[in-house]
Parts: C-alpha cells; structure tokens; sequence
C-alpha cells in the first residue's frame, strides 16, 4: 500500500481536517471552513515575504468543472478567517452544491502537493484513492454526485506565494483517480476499531459490544450525525439532526462583540480558545486590558450539552434495530470541546432514571478522518485484488 497516494479529507463546517500518505509517509493538516474573495486592489503587500507563513496566506484560483465560477480568486482557510467579508458555512448547508467545499478541498490538496515539492512551480499530484465524508443527513442521495464532481483532473492556482518572484504563482494539476465517500460517524467506527497499517480489527471489545447495538453521536459545526451500529455493520434506521456547535459559537461571538468590544476572526479562533480550558477564557480588546469570557462561554456549552443528550435519548428511543444499545460513544470536535459539560448533564439524567452513559474515546475529534483513510485503503485493496483477478483471469 505504501507506492499508493492516499488523501482523506473530514469536510467539516469548522474544519477540514486532511490526512495524506504519500509513498507510506502521512502528514496531516487542519484549516477553518473559512473563504473570502480575493481582491488585488485591497491586499496589502508584506514588507517582506519572511513575515508571510505560507498556511496562513493561501490565495487560490481553482479550475475544476466542480466549481461553477472558475474566474475568481479566493482567500481560503486562516487567510479567509482574518478577512472581513469571510464566508463561512450557513446552517444545513448542502456540501455537495457549494463551491467552497471544493475551493477548500482542492486548495488543501494542492498546499500539501506544494509541501512536498517545494522547489517546483508547476507540480502535478496524483491521487490513487481520495477518501471525503457527508453527514448521514446528505450521505444517501448525494453520495454519488459528490464521487463525480471530484474524480478527474483539476487545476489549481496559488497567488502571492512567499518565497517566489513574480508573478509569485504555484500552478498544482490535482489528479483524482478514484473516489469513495464515507458517512460522518460511521468512519468513526472504522476509526476506532481498525488499525491504520494492518486495516484489521484492533478492537475486539468494541465490535462484540456491537452485536447488541452501538450508537455513535459524532457532534460537529452544523450536524449531530447519530448512527447505529449492529453486528458491525451501520443500520439504516439511524441519522444525524441539523444541530451543532456553530449556533452557540455565533451566539458567544456575538456577546462578546457586545459585552467587551472583541471581535473574533472566525469560529474557528473562538474554538482554539476554548480547547486551551478555562485558563485561555479571555480576550484583549485593547493592550494590556484583559476581559473574562468564561461567563458567556458556560451557559452556551451547557445547553448545547443537555440538547446534545436530548438527541441521544430521541435516537435510542426511536430506532428499534438498536434498542438495547450496551454503549453510547460521543466523538468529534464539538464533542471534545464540550466534554466536559457533557458528562455534567449526563450525571443528571441518570438522577432522573434514564442514564446515558457516554464514552469518550481518545482522539475523538480525528475519529472520522482517520476512519477515511481505513476507508481510502480498503478500497485500492479491493481495486488492487480486481485487477489481479482479471489479470490471473486473462492469463
């Protein structure tokens, strides 16, 4: 497996978190749900390219027959994040019909290729097996649209690349041989229980345990994906809710904007604060006026916790191939945020007599791109064994 080029990307309403192996050596990236246009007139020039980090000032111009506008130039990620007319992702929002998931997708492809060629201008990357997600809510019906916009070539450029003289362009020729697409919560599970090198089972317990039933609760920005796994297999009966961290992320950003006069880059500066614990709790409006926020970010955690558990509950409830689930497993990044919060509301509704209890695993927020790369692999596996079949078959 290790001649293949693998590239799996969790195309979250946060972050896209990415994992590359490339001839067996993995190198893995995170940037925000973040896009801006890109204006000439209004960039500001560095006073000098050592200054700029090349992450933080992605500018890409994308031509893919995915993308409908293949004329503009758009800020992507932490570049996208600083700018002040930055989209990010609107509530329930289609993956599949939006530009910005392949402007995001085929920038992070193309920064990587870049990466790893770094003394080339025009590069070409090929990727035997690219591995993406959709919440269980679009899995279904848009699975296969997805596959068709992203298999094949596209073309990407980087603008105003530090380091390089002008015209200061990268050109990456992004090639996409094969495509499968996994469902949010259940890569997951192919995270949890397969082992990333061998792809055989790693945890035995677990995919017992699912004999009786499992349900997984993978809490993201804009979806809560719920699925039920029997016989460790998904069942059908179980799917997401259009619920997330991202309503009470806007809600804190919009208090503190009020209250002490700070405006946040992006939900995605907000969730970097929060993950450093309540010692990070604070911003600075002004030099060496530090304010408290823990009081706006408690009661916003505290309540996306408890409906958080009102959705497991709804889920066990409701589904009857999974009554009788011997284990609750809480992942994703919002889940690990609030972790917390989450296990204070739980304690509470085993007073009540209808306890959830949740498991928490390690890694919880990687859980689903790592299962895209199990995904990824097992699928040139499957391809490698049908060419050799036809190949023994001819012979």
């Amino acid at each position: 497996m290790d001649r293949h080029n693998f590239l799996a990307v969790d195309i979250g309403n946060s972050w896209y978190k990415a994992l590359a192996s490339e001839n067996g050596i993995l190198s893995e990236y995170q940037i925000p749900n973040a896009i801006a246009l890109f204006d000439e007139e209004f960039y500001e020039k560095p006073y000098d390219d050592d200054d700029i980090v090349f992450e933080d000032n992605l500018i890409v111009e994308v031509k893919s027959q995915a993308v409908v506008d293949r004329r503009e130039i758009f800020y992507i990620g932490k570049a996208a994040a600083k700018q002040r007319d930055v989209s990010l992702t609107a509530f329930n929002n289609q993956k599949v019909d939006e530009d910005r998931t392949y402007l995001l997708l085929f920038g992070l492809a193309g920064y990587h290729a870049v990466l790893q060629h770094p003394e080339e201008t025009e590069i070409t990357y090929s990727i035997d097996q690219l591995a993406v997600s959709l919440p269980t809510t679009q899995y279904k019906e848009r699975k296969t649209r997805l596959k068709d916009k992203l298999a094949g070539t596209h073309t990407i450029i980087f603008h105003k690349v530090p380091g390089l003289s002008e015209p200061k362009e990268l050109t990456v020729k992004v090639i996409i041989n094969d495509v499968i697409v996994g469902a949010e919560g259940a890569c997951a599970y192919l995270g949890l229980t397969r082992d990333q090198e061998t792809l055989g089972i790693k945890d035995e317990e677990l995919v017992k345990e699912s004999q009786k039933g499992i349900i997984i609760g993978d809490l993201g920005g804009d979806s809560v994906d719920f699925v039920g796994i029997k016989n460790n297999k998904p069942v059908a009966s179980v799917e997401g809710e259009p619920f997330g961290i991202n309503q009470f992320l806007d809600h804190i950003i919009q208090r503190v904007s009020k209250k002490e006069m700070y405006r946040f880059d992006s939900r995605a500066e907000l969730e970097e604060k929060l993950a450093e614990g309540p010692a990070g709790w604070y911003v600075e409006p002004f030099a060496g006026v530090r304010k408290d926020i823990s009081k706006y970010i408690l009661p916003q955690l505290k309540s996306m916790a408890i409906k958080y558990l009102e959705h497991f509950d709804r889920v066990r409830s409701s589904s009857s191939e999974i009554k009788g689930a011997v284990r609750y497993i809480a992942v994703g990044g919002a889940a690990k945020l609030a972790q917390k919060q989450i296990q204070e509301a739980a304690a509470k509704w085993s007073d009540r007599g209808r306890p959830i209890e949740l498991t928490f695993p390690e890694n919880m927020e990687k859980l689903n791109v790592l299962g895209l790369m199990i995904l990824a692999k097992m699928n040139q596996l499957k391809r490698d064994k049908g060419s050799n079949h036809i190949m023994t078959t001819k012979g």
